[in-house]
């Protein structure tokens, strides 16, 4: 009955409003405007019997909902540590992306008098690289929730489905850009300050140093380096760093602050280090006894991102006369990593007193 009600009074509305327009367009164009009036209303008659595409009459447009997702999911990637890598969409195709990959660097003389010069080669290849599937979990909305909840439900769904996508690429990314395992290129350091009350070691100023140390005799350009603190990080320096706890209490972005040449991020789900083998654990791995997330350095200039296509899946309640329930989901590509495998990166793992 409330339904059927709806739908008189909209039936009424839309009525009144052709019948305006009508007389409004005939007066335009010098006719009787009771011809406009009629012509109006069979236009819209004409239109209610239409059946558009991908269920687009049941009120959701599935090209603006799949455009406002991307923009909600991109939108909460701003402020973030992926603020600033180069951006590489406009080269994707078919979710491929093709990169240069360059061997070497040319050499730099100083004040050279010898003549000619040596002429150097720098081979380079194409790089192909399918960008990562990532998906939401069906989530379903009945007729019922939508007629009895007082907010809107589905832009609810939409909103929930942005962030997940957000979420699962931030940690994706940042797995990516942390070094397999600790080498003289990709350096991997521990934490050297007092145990926690589960024996981990806390992250102490020194150990930043430590990192900035390192990368100097790597000679990897000062300028936009970043570190990208893990939470318990976070919370070690907190607790013992007066004045980095100032500088965390006043940032309003996700960078918190400079430190030590360093732009300073933090993430929520930074990627899991073995503590005792320095080795990075898999994507999506599960904690074991050694296992710690680990603080990720990267030099930003020789990191990518890259969007690819996005789809909305959806089913209507009208289709489905057992449950009348809209079901709906997305899928968007995205992929973040290193330019040049293992250059430029480094981390720092808490290890056990």
């Amino acid at each position: 009955m409330r339904k059927m009600t709806g739908r008189i009074i909209t039936a009424s509305v839309g009525v009144v409003v052709s019948l305006i327009m009508g007389c409004l367009i005939a007066l335009c164009l010098d006719i009787p405007m009771w011809v406009g009036a009629v012509c109006m209303v069979a236009v819209a008659v004409a239109a209610s019997f239409i059946r558009l595409p991908n269920g687009l009459r049941a009120g959701v447009y599935v090209e603006v909902w799949t455009r406002q997702v991307v923009e909600h999911y991109t939108h909460a990637m701003e402020g973030t540590f992926l603020d600033g890598i180069p951006d590489f969409s406009q080269y994707s195709e078919n979710d491929v992306i093709h990169l240069s990959d360059v061997s070497g660097d040319p050499t730099v003389l100083v004040d050279n008098t010898t003549y000619p010069l040596d002429i150097e080669e720098l081979e380079d290849g194409d790089v192909s690289i399918k960008l990562s599937k990532f998906e939401t979990k069906p989530t379903q909305v009945t007729d019922d929730e939508l007629y009895a909840l007082a907010y809107d439900k589905m832009a609810l769904v939409k909103t929930r489905h942005g962030d997940k996508l957000s979420e699962g690429m931030l940690d994706k990314a940042i797995h990516a850009f942390a070094p397999s395992e600790d080498t003289t290129e990709t350096p991997v350091l521990t934490t050297s300050g007092d145990p926690d009350e589960d024996g981990r070691k806390k992250l102490v100023r020194a150990d930043i140093i430590k990192l900035r140390r390192q990368l100097d005799k790597l000679k990897v350009p000062k300028k936009k380096r970043r570190l990208v603190l893990c939470s318990d990080h976070v919370n070690d320096l907190l607790e013992v760093d007066q004045k980095f706890q100032n500088q965390y209490h006043d940032y309003t972005t996700g960078v918190i602050s400079k430190m030590y040449g360093f732009e300073i991020y933090e993430a929520a789900n930074c990627p899991l280090f073995d503590s005792t083998t320095k080795k990075r654990k898999s994507f999506g791995a599960v904690s074991g006894a050694n296992d710690y997330e680990a603080s990720v350095f990267f030099y930003v200039p020789r990191m990518f991102k890259c969007k690819g296509s996005n789809k909305m899946y959806y089913s209507k309640a009208e289709t489905d006369p057992i449950y009348k329930r809209n079901i709906v989901s997305f899928t968007a590509r995205f992929v973040a990593l290193p330019q040049k495998k293992e250059k430029a990166v480094g981390a720092i793992v808490s290890v056990k007193a």
